[in-house]
This record gives C-alpha cells, sequence and structure tokens, in this order.
C-alpha cells in the first residue's frame, strides 16, 4: 500500500498505518504537553482499532472477509472484500463499529468510578482526567459515525432501513444526498470562521468536509454502477460483464478456461 507500512496482523487482519499518523506524532511530541498529548492520541487510535476490529469480525460472520485495516490521523478504514447487498447484513455490520465505542465508554466509565471509589485524589489527578477524556471521546466517535449521511456507519444504517421500500438504489441517493448537502453546509462555515477567525484549525474542518462530500458522490456512484450491472447481467445471463479499467487479466479465466471473471476487491468503508 502507498505510504503505509504493515504493523503486523490482528484477528488474521493486515493492519498498516500511514504515513502521516507519523507526522502527526511528531507534531504533538513538539508541542506543550507533548508527552501527554502522543499517549492520549496512540490510546485514541487504539480505540479506533477496535471499532474498525468490530466492522470488519461482524462482516465475517457473513461470510465477508477484510482484506486490511488501515490507520489515518483522521481516522481508520477497514477493507472488506465487498459489501453487504442484505440489508439486515449491513444494519448489523454498521452498529458494530457504534457499539464498540459505546462498550468502551461504559467499561471507562465503571473503571472511572472505581477509582474514585478507592482513590478519589487519583481520580482527581491525570489518570482521572485521562480516563475521563477517552470516555467523552468514546461516546464522540459513536454519535458523530452514527450520523445519518455517507460515509458515517450513520448512513449505511439509513439505507438499510430504507433499502426494502425503497430499493437499494434509491436508499444509497438519499444517503448521499444528505450528506453532500451536511458537507456543504459545514464547509461553507467553515470558509467563514477562517476568513472571520484567521485560525487554521478550520482548514482541517473543511478538508473533512470536502471528504465526505467527495466520499458520499463516490458511494452513490458506486452503487449506481453496481445496480447497471446486476440489471445487465439478469437480462443476458449467458455472458460475462467485465467493468472497463479493472485490467486485462479479468480476461484471461474466460478465454482459457471459459470461467468467470473474478471481481476485484471492493468496498472501503472509511471512518471519520
Amino acid at each position: 500500500m502507498r505510504l503505509s507500512w504493515k504493523l503486523g496482523r490482528v484477528a488474521g487482519i493486515d493492519l498498516y498505518v500511514h504515513a502521516t499518523f507519523f507526522v502527526m506524532m511528531a507534531v504533538l511530541a513538539t508541542a506543550q504537553r507533548g508527552v501527554e498529548a502522543v499517549l492520549m492520541v496512540l490510546a485514541l487510535f487504539g480505540c479506533v482499532l477496535l471499532h474498525e476490529l468490530g466492522h470488519a469480525l461482524t462482516a465475517r460472520r457473513f461470510g465477508i472477509p477484510t482484506e486490511h485495516i488501515t490507520l489515518y490521523p483522521i481516522g481508520g478504514v477497514a477493507r472488506l472484500h465487498r459489501m453487504p447487498r442484505e440489508p439486515g447484513a449491513e444494519l448489523l455490520i454498521a452498529l458494530a463499529g457504534p457499539a464498540v465505542n459505546v462498550g468502551i465508554a461504559a467499561t471507562l466509565f465503571a473503571g472511572l468510578a472505581v477509582v474514585s471509589a478507592l482513590a478519589p485524589a487519583m481520580a482527581a489527578g491525570s489518570i482521572g482526567m485521562v480516563l475521563g477524556d477517552l470516555l467523552r471521546v468514546n461516546l464522540l466517535l459513536a454519535c458523530f459515525n452514527l450520523l445519518p449521511i455517507f460515509p458515517m456507519d450513520g448512513g449505511r444504517v439509513l439505507r438499510a432501513m430504507l433499502s426494502r421500500p425503497l430499493g437499494r438504489l434509491r436508499a444509497t441517493e438519499i444517503a448521499a444526498a444528505l450528506g453532500q448537502a451536511l458537507a456543504m453546509i459545514a464547509g461553507g462555515a467553515c470558509v467563514v470562521a477562517i476568513v472571520v477567525t484567521g485560525q487554521p484549525l478550520f482548514l482541517l474542518h473543511l478538508a473533512l468536509a470536502a471528504f465526505i462530500f467527495l466520499a458520499a458522490g463516490g458511494e452513490r456512484g458506486q452503487v449506481r454502477a453496481e445496480e447497471l450491472r446486476l440489471r445487465a447481467s439478469q437480462a443476458a445471463p449467458g455472458y460475462t460483464w467485465i467493468d472497463l479499467g479493472n485490467g486485462v487479466w479479468q480476461l484471461a479465466p474466460v478465454i482459457l478456461l471459459d470461467e468467470p471473471a473474478p471481481r476485484p476487491f471492493r468496498g472501503a468503508r472509511p471512518w471519520l
């Protein structure tokens, strides 16, 4: 993977970290209270990894393997072999990630309660502060990911709930439109904030809004292509359909062995 290093395997899934993650660590290390900031971010990314493993292991229960998990400064991505077409499967896979964050928050709350009861001074110090910060961050991650827009988990939950009455394509279009509308509003607010305050931090928020806008459009385009391919294969079942641009290698089994062409890995599911 470009600009990514393999850290190892977790639950049989390759784990990568992007180069920009180390850049962020270097920047934090030079800041005020740098060591504490680095440790906090490492703990946060441990929570992100568990979030992505929640998706990956739930997908495995439905027979969908995960190619790899990659950690970025803004979150993680679990790349599934394919996205589930069954609404029930997609619903459970999408909810698994936020459920992990809620479980972590509940565990931290219990731990903080125990520390407060047994060692009040420790709870009032740095340990209590770190536990409280991680608790709030995990609740924030769960709520943010459950926004009913693509590419958030909530967008997939919304699609799963709308797929039965409206169909997968129409449900995707609704969730994608909501995501792009929110991204445009947030992006506009960020531009105004940058002009008024001059704070460069809003550039990160603007980049996040742009990512949401593009990812929502990409999800809509991918589902449209899948639906078109499905309808074409149903209309002409005797033909093998090959995606343009995915490589001549797909033709080999068709020409030499008269077998269906394999499908490439697709279906990256981003976390923010």
